[in-house]
């Protein structure tokens, strides 16, 4: 089947576009496909292809000087996994929306290994806080038990959601997470910088490394990824429910209507009434010719 790889790492970059077409080159000869930021503060990837590309792309990236020491998370997957390959050289890695330059990973929370994390939701602490920093249609198909989930579309979101509910905080442990960890390198730091948390935490390698270890522990449901699978189920728990009869459901479509594309989840049931719309008006245009179908990507 082959390999998908998810990784990142903070470093200073003086030339991006230098390691941009290297990527590219590299990606190229040995038919990988994914997507790939680029920024001076550092890079974050998911590409797949054959055992034998990513593990010659992994080789790669250790043998460079910048970029040796990555935690490389794997699942099985492959080239089909991402329609193309993409390489962008951009501010951000993930778009927090503030300057690198004004907040760096130096901020960051501590890190907890999966085995801490286990241990720290086992015996919680009274002043435990758990926010889920990732965006309202990941966490609402998988989360950890208790965790504080916003109502953001947009990971830029979050700072003014910490902003607006910053009190929640106040003289608190806070233990933050995200898909494999990126994301909370800098979102602790923005936590911190508030100076009203008792102390910041974020996982080692993210929900990816804890739902590895611990697959039926504290984290409940499905981890939303940025492939062609969408999601990976953690455990037999159902945390969302169908846009349409509101029954419990955690399987994610894209509308049939590729002016809408809204991403939705649905059951069975209603996936075949309303043939692959997210509404019924989405599905009368396309019975009247009025909207265009999107043309599905295959789940893996």
């Amino acid at each position: 089947m082959g390999t998908i790889l998810l990784y990142y790492k903070y470093v200073d970059i003086e030339y991006p576009i230098a390691i941009q077409k290297w990527q590219r080159e590299l990606c190229t000869t040995l038919g990988l496909t994914g997507r790939i930021i680029i920024a001076h503060e550092g890079i974050n990837g998911t590409v797949g292809g054959t055992d034998e590309a990513t593990a010659a792309y992994v080789q790669a990236m250790t043998e460079h000087p910048l970029f040796g020491g990555i935690d490389f998370k794997t699942a099985p997957g492959g080239s089909h996994a991402f329609p193309k390959m993409k390489i962008f050289v951009k501010n951000e890695i993930v778009n927090l929306g503030i300057d690198p330059s004004q907040l760096t990973v130096k901020d960051g929370g501590e890190h907890l290994t999966p085995e801490q994390v286990h241990e720290l939701l086992t015996n919680p602490p009274a002043d435990l806080v758990i926010l889920d920093t990732r965006n309202n249609y990941e966490s609402a198909v998988g989360t950890f038990a208790g965790s504080i989930t916003p109502d953001i579309r947009y990971f830029r979101q979050l700072p003014g959601y910490i902003d607006e509910n910053v009190d929640q905080f106040k003289d608190k442990t806070v233990l933050m997470h995200c898909t494999g960890g990126v994301r909370c390198e800098r979102a602790t730091g923005y936590l911190n910088q508030k100076q009203v948390a008792k102390k910041v935490y974020q996982i080692a390698g993210g929900i990816h490394r804890y739902i590895e270890q611990y697959p039926d522990g504290f984290f409940r449901g499905k981890n939303y990824v940025f492939d062609q699978r969408i999601t990976v189920a953690a455990n037999s728990d159902i945390l969302g429910s169908c846009l349409h009869c509101k029954t419990p459901s955690d399987e994610y479509f894209n509308c049939l209507n590729a002016l809408c594309n809204k991403h939705f989840t649905s059951c069975a049931s209603c996936i075949d009434s309303f043939q692959k719309s997210c509404s019924a008006r989405c599905q009368s245009m396309l019975h009247e010719k009025k909207a265009p179908e999107r043309i599905p990507l295959q789940k893996i």
